[in-house]
């Protein structure tokens, strides 16, 4: 096994020098004749039915048809990860340092890697960035989530444990921290409202000037808020007004209940009871607060895009920022599975110079999606630990 091994890893090294002579010389012909040697061992190899099988079994189990040794990955790794710390190009000499490896070589298998894509030239500056496909390469193969730092953890720690939020409120707080931590942009992306009908109103008397509510909806979603009334009302008025409200409104979608209040309920409330404009009052704004609530897009740090070295100019930003409005394209990424997915560049269909990172919570039957939106050069790692951290916190013991 060991000898095909090594035969396996030069028929890989001559790829290799094919692959980059190919764009030197065109005529691969005068190349191979010139070339008696190589042309000869490719031949042997080509013809050797075993060895093609084994090659090909590797590639299949690697999941790519990019197959490259142990220091490209090496070298991928600290180029793309020192881009993402420096917003500069890498030179050879940095990774030299880094890897303890000649000038030389490095030099050789930056040029492979460029050649199979995953670097790219800096017209500004010597050295190589990573292309679109070279960090999807890196998030595909090479990272791993970084630990979270105690002052991160400690941040999104408060919010959770803040028992006077609602799930709502939590989860938006939650990404305006990660919005704040990071400098990019975060959005989490609820169940349209037009989607949840309620379903029943319930109310329970606390003191004489305040009552709590209860709204329940027709996907099990159940929102509780403590009003307080101007004036002491009766319990028995209370209880009149919440039947009134679940005989005309039940049924109706959450944004068009309060519509439905002002149109269908206040010409006919005075009928019921006596200090019905106090009641009414209570509750359309209660009811207006909760539709807000579930609105389905709530941005955290939507121009943080201003903030990132490679998005200087100004045009480029504008287009950047208009696209956040076209939400389906985030809500429709396709999505690989159901942890946390990742999309570089183009996948995103919004821009080619930026990434998202998105996953979805089911918390109590409430359905969303939280995404971060960044330049391609983001901190996947550590955006992939954060989500990971609030995903699994969202909800205590509930989360998903």
């Amino acid at each position: 096994m060991r000898h095909l091994v090594v035969i396996f890893e030069e028929v890989m090294k001559i790829k290799c020098v094919i692959y980059s002579l190919k764009k030197f010389r065109r005529d691969s012909e005068l190349f191979f004749e010139k070339n008696k040697k190589i042309s000869n061992l490719v031949l042997t190899l080509l013809n050797n039915s075993n060895i093609m099988i084994l090659a090909m079994e590797i590639m299949i189990a690697k999941g790519s048809d990019i197959v490259i040794t142990n220091r490209q990955k090496e070298i991928l790794k600290v180029i793309v990860e020192e881009y993402i710390k420096t917003a500069k190009a890498v030179s050879s000499n940095h990774i030299c340092k880094k890897l303890k490896c000649s000038s030389a070589t490095i030099r050789n298998e930056m040029v492979i890697l460029e050649d199979y894509g995953l670097l790219e030239k800096n017209h500004f500056a010597s050295g190589r960035i990573p292309s679109e496909k070279g960090y999807k390469y890196y998030v595909d193969n090479l990272m791993t989530p970084k630990n979270m730092t105690g002052e991160d953890m400690l941040k999104l720690q408060t919010i959770f444990h803040n028992n006077s939020l609602d799930l709502n409120d939590t989860i938006k707080r939650s990404i305006e921290i990660v919005s704040e931590i990071t400098n990019y942009t975060a959005v989490v992306l609820g169940n349209a409202s037009s989607s949840n009908k309620l379903m029943k109103v319930e109310v329970v008397p606390l003191d004489d000037d305040k009552i709590l509510s209860i709204v329940i909806t027709d996907k099990g979603i159940v929102q509780h808020k403590i009003l307080s009334l101007p004036t002491v009302v009766s319990k028995e008025e209370i209880k009149k007004t919440v039947e009134l409200i679940n005989k005309l409104v039940v049924g109706t979608p959450i944004n068009e209940v309060s519509e439905k209040l002002e149109y269908e309920v206040k010409p006919i409330i005075k009928d019921y009871v006596s200090q019905y404009e106090v009641l009414y009052n209570t509750f359309y704004d209660a009811f207006h607060e909760f539709s807000s609530a579930n609105e389905d897009v709530h941005f955290g740090g939507r121009n943080n895009m201003l903030k990132q070295p490679e998005f200087s100019n100004i045009d480029k930003v504008k287009e950047i920022l208009s696209k956040f409005d076209d939400i389906d394209s985030i809500s429709n990424m396709k999505e690989e599975d159901n942890g946390i997915n990742i999309y570089v560049g183009s996948e995103t269909k919004l821009t080619d110079d930026v990434s998202v990172i998105k996953t979805k919570y089911n918390i109590n039957g409430e359905e969303g999606t939280i995404a971060i939106i960044g330049p391609k050069r983001m901190e996947y790692d550590r955006v992939v630990a954060l989500l990971d951290y609030i995903k699994n916190n969202l909800g205590g013991e509930n989360g998903e």
